[in-house]
């Protein structure tokens, strides 16, 4: 049975590919991911593959995550990683552009398990409550993240005690999101 975070995600996803085939007239397209292979990859030319999401394979929990930094990783967030492969989707959260990350493929999978340790060892360094990034800022200085003590959604400033609430849930965050196409 699915969880809320993973029925959210699919949804916003169906969302996103509508209004961006309402806006473009094709399956959502990305310049940056062409030519790095990836089950989503539907079609490819013009210097952009065209993708839909595929279905999730391997692990289903961020097992990297944890056995690096002998933490337990919020549910929430494991469902996130690990629901399916998908291109970054850009998204709005009331006024706050952002985009959603998604891992592209299997090895994408992997590098992003590394940038969540490398996150959450400089937090541990700086002596913050770890939290785990899902999406990206204009400011690469900030990040949307989910408390891993509370399960919160936050804007946070990277590497300081600057954190504010936008959520108290990643399923309703995402809920809550609007496709930026």
């Amino acid at each position: 049975m699915e969880s809320e975070v993973q029925q959210a995600l699919r949804a916003f996803t169906s969302r996103y590919s509508a209004a961006f085939q309402a806006a473009h007239g094709t399956l959502p397209a990305s310049e940056a991911l062409y030519g790095v292979p990836s089950p989503c990859i539907v079609a490819t030319g013009d210097g952009q593959v065209q993708w839909q999401p595929a279905a999730w394979v391997g692990d289903t929990r961020l097992s990297g995550v944890e056995s690096a930094l002998e933490l337990v990783v919020q549910p929430a967030v494991h469902d996130f990683y690990t629901t399916q492969f998908a291109g970054d989707m850009p998204a709005r959260f009331d006024n706050l552009p952002l985009t959603l990350l998604q891992a592209w493929s299997e090895d994408d999978a992997i590098r992003m398990q590394e940038n969540l340790i490398g996150h959450l060892v400089t937090q541990k360094r700086l002596k913050l409550s770890p939290t785990l990034f899902i999406a990206t800022l204009d400011d690469e200085m900030e990040v949307v993240s989910v408390c891993n003590l509370t399960g919160e959604v936050l804007h946070e400033k990277l590497g300081t005690r600057q954190r504010t609430p936008l959520s108290p849930s990643l399923a309703l965050f995402i809920e809550s999101l609007s496709p930026a196409v």
